[in-house]
């Protein structure tokens, strides 16, 4: 695309997202770029925005030689990567937000870009209005990052903040979020950690070069989190978060996770509340930085959707230096220090910890405190079932809400305390 171009653009989805980058487009002074077609899948629903040129064959847009610029934003993740393959072979710029199909497909999209000699860009896919990619991509593009460490979903991050700072019971928090738009009718995606765990692979691969799957490295979400739990972390003067993870270890690998934390005061992310996004990157030159921002909603979304389509016309691509390097592996051997709660005793498996510090019972809540293998976390799921709640500590929180603490044998395995 000539710097002289205008952008002409054909969306596909017009929802919460594909509305909202509908509105700042049409509000935005001094960018080329106007929308042709708007793919829909069902025609005469009421959209609540007049007469807009809507279609239900996506040829219209992708057949369209004046369209330049695809882009996507629905939901169905297989559909939009069809949608996208083809804009990409068609020679058309592709703007994406749809973090699980960039995840799943990223090889072969990478490989795409390469051999169409097209851009694809997914800012709005990570960390909604955080310019977090480009941040990697060009900031750090030079310097080595040593990890990553943050918080990646707006829609959890609203709940847990309900529950811990007002008290709401999960279901009443999440009911909040889904007033508010934070979260889908279907929040399966965001309370299971799904939605985490694809940011955090795409990350992955700007920020260290390492290309993954959700599924090979270890995810959770915040459905397990209780009332107790709520109550444990006010009680310490802790704040509990979703955060995504991932740090290289001794071999140059790769360890990875997204799980529940006890977060303390003095941690930047304990301020980071409701639907707020931050991440943290600690570098070799830089040290570390935080970046904070909205995470959900549909103008903090629209807000990176506009900025790469007005990339585009900069003809900005990504560089994707850090995959031009040795490419690191996940490793997936390597402890954690956790709390496990549950209401019965017996669905803590002590066997499986590598060591333990603490155990305590109160209230009706069993508390086992110590250091797990993620391996073995992978490989069992006691710890999801229902009633039992898993909390990654810090080295710090460890030390705070633990005391007098009686260390078991140490485990075989080298530990990496993350």
């Amino acid at each position: 695309m000539s710097d002289q171009s205008k952008i002409t653009i054909g969306l596909f989805g017009f929802g919460v997202v594909g509305k909202g980058f509908y509105e700042a487009l049409i509000h935005t002074q001094n960018i080329q770029a106007k929308i042709k077609k708007i793919g829909i899948k069902i025609p005469g629903k009421a959209r609540g925005a007049g007469k807009l040129p809507f279609t239900i064959n996506e040829d219209d847009i992708l057949q369209d030689e004046e369209i330049n610029t695809v882009v996507e934003l629905i939901d169905d993740p297989k559909a939009a990567f069809t949608f996208v393959k083809r804009a990409l072979q068609n020679g058309k710029a592709v703007v994406s937000a749809n973090k699980k199909m960039i995840a799943d497909n990223f090889e072969e999209l990478l490989n795409l870009q390469k051999q169409y000699n097209v851009s694809l860009l997914y800012e709005g896919a990570c960390c909604a209005s955080i310019p977090i990619i480009r941040c990697l991509e060009d900031y750090f593009g030079y310097d080595e990052v040593k990890s990553i460490r943050g918080i990646i979903n707006g829609s959890t991050n609203y709940i847990l903040s309900q529950m811990v700072d007002k008290g709401l019971l999960f279901n009443d928090a999440l009911a909040a979020a889904q007033k508010l738009g934070f979260a889908e009718a279907n929040p399966a995606l965001d309370i299971e950690g799904h939605d985490a765990a694809n940011k955090l692979s795409i990350l992955l691969a700007h920020a260290f070069g390492c290309t993954a799957l959700a599924g090979e490295f270890l995810y959770f979400g915040i459905t397990n989190i209780s009332r107790h739990d709520a109550e444990y972390a006010c009680s310490k003067h802790c704040k509990i978060k979703l955060v995504a993870r991932a740090q290289k270890i001794g071999d140059g690998t790769i360890a990875a996770f997204v799980l529940p934390h006890l977060v303390m005061q003095d941690d930047e992310l304990y301020h980071v509340n409701n639907e707020l996004n931050a991440l943290e990157i600690e570098s070799g030159f830089a040290g570390r930085q935080i970046f904070k921002g909205n995470g959900a909603g549909a103008y903090p979304t629209a807000s990176a959707v506009l900025s790469d389509v007005a990339s585009l016309h900069r003809q900005y691509h990504y560089t994707y230096r850090k995959l031009q390097k040795a490419n690191p592996i996940i490793n997936n051997n390597y402890n954690i220090n956790v709390c496990v709660s549950a209401d019965k005793l017996y669905k803590l498996k002590i066997n499986t910890f590598e060591s333990i510090k603490k155990i305590n019972s109160d209230t009706g809540v069993h508390r086992v405190f110590g250091k797990i293998n993620i391996r073995q976390l992978l490989n069992d799921n006691w710890w999801k079932k229902r009633a039992v709640s898993l909390i990654v500590l810090n080295e710090p929180v460890a030390e705070t809400a633990v005391q007098s603490v009686d260390k078991c044998k140490a485990s075989e395995f080298a530990e990496c305390y993350i």
